[in-house]
């Protein structure tokens, strides 16, 4: 799924640069809120990589397999470091520190069978997670894509490229 949105997009003429969340090195929140203050993590590791990405991007295509109903523990752990840059509190309220001109693209996948991922939640659990993060940090939505029934799949199903291709057009 990934590989054929940064497919789309580079031949809609974007540049795109890939991150493998699990190459990188990202320690685990340590819920100083420190970020919330500041906008920055002060614990140094590649978060600030990502972070500093993130601020200056048009877009981001998030694709996360769905792991028991959520995003896999890289792609939460990557959300809490990542808190501060996406948003500030004011009065208690969280405040987004990105911008509606940014937009974002989710991609998930999961081995039930629609409309089994579905109805159980299975699909819906890593989309919401991940929109919620993106939402509260300001960004606008392109579009969610999910794929069911990925079990022993080796390719993707032209209706789901078909789909993923349409947000880059």
């Amino acid at each position: 799924m990934l590989r054929c949105a940064t497919s789309a997009a580079k031949r809609a003429g974007w540049q795109v640069q890939t991150i493998n969340l699990y190459e990188k090195n990202i320690a685990f929140c340590r819920g100083c809120r420190v970020c919330i203050e500041t906008g920055r993590c002060p614990h140094q590791d590649d978060s600030q990589e990502i972070a500093a990405l993130l601020k200056s991007c048009d877009a981001v295509v998030l694709a996360a397999p769905a792991y028991w109903a959520n995003v896999p523990a890289a792609v939460k752990n990557m959300f809490d470091r990542l808190l501060g840059t996406a948003m500030g509190e004011r009065n208690a309220r969280p405040q987004p520190r990105l911008s509606r001109s940014q937009r974002y693209l989710l991609l998930t996948a999961c081995n039930t069978p629609a409309p089994f991922s579905w109805l159980f939640g299975q699909s819906r659990g890593p989309l919401r997670a991940m929109d919620e993060f993106f939402h509260y940090a300001g960004m606008s939505r392109m579009g969610r894509v999910a794929f069911s029934g990925a079990a022993g799949k080796t390719t993707l199903p032209d209706r789901i490229s078909r789909k993923i291709e349409s947000y880059w057009k």
